[in-house]
């Protein structure tokens, strides 16, 4: 098991759902919309808070409306990868992005990011947000967030903070973490987010942020 130490008070990620820009009228002017398949383009791994909210929401629609729906993975590259796949597609409402809050950042931390959130999509709604739980390893010398820092203080370089990979909630939150109180600490971001739980589990590395179930 693992210790939890605090809460953190503000969202560090927040799932929802973009449109391709369309052209005026581009979207059922022929016939009811949808008539096709919706592909949904899932920015994240799969298992991760978003792709589960996602999924919930394919699954809901599919139930109480009928529509016909199916869910991709297309994670990497701070959810630019799945933002360019959706890019590509027609503008006709049947490819649909489904990101988290790291996606707005990644011009910040990418150069040469090839598109807008702001210009090439439209959002269509929020489905959940989320708060992390700041967490250490049983090993760590600290039961609460005050001998965290102070540990942290003692020994700069020397722990290692644990996420699913560069950009993501975790690793944000982590470096957010380090400027507020003025740690210093080493990131270690994984391919997958269960690979760095479990390396949290085993000691390997010494703290993360996690999310639990979001709030809807």
């Amino acid at each position: 098991m693992v210790k939890q130490l605090a809460l953190r008070p503000s969202p560090l990620w927040l799932s929802l759902l973009a449109l391709v820009l369309s052209a005026p009228g581009s979207l059922g002017a022929a016939e009811s919309y949808p008539s096709g398949m919706i592909r949904i383009v899932s920015a994240t791994a799969a298992g991760t808070p978003p792709d589960i909210m996602c999924r919930i929401i394919a699954n809901e629609l599919a139930e109480s409306e009928g529509w016909r729906i199916v869910v991709e993975n297309k994670p990497g590259a701070i959810q630019t990868i799945g933002a360019a796949e959706v890019l590509k597609q027609p503008a006709d409402g049947y490819s649909i992005l489904s990101i988290a809050l790291p996606a707005s950042a990644a011009p910040a931390l990418l150069p040469n990011v090839g598109f807008s959130l702001d210009t090439d999509f439209a959002p269509v709604i929020k489905l959940a947000s989320a708060y992390h739980v700041l967490v250490v390893n049983p090993s760590v010398p600290a039961n609460s967030l005050p001998e965290l820092v102070a540990l942290l203080k003692r020994q700069p370089d020397k722990l290692t903070f644990s996420s699913g990979g560069f950009g993501t909630p975790a690793h944000l939150a982590g470096e957010m973490f380090k400027l507020q109180t003025g740690v210093r600490a080493t990131h270690v971001p994984y391919g997958a987010l269960p690979r760095a739980i479990g390396d949290l589990l085993n000691g390997t590395n010494h703290y993360q942020f996690i999310s639990p179930l979001p709030v809807v």
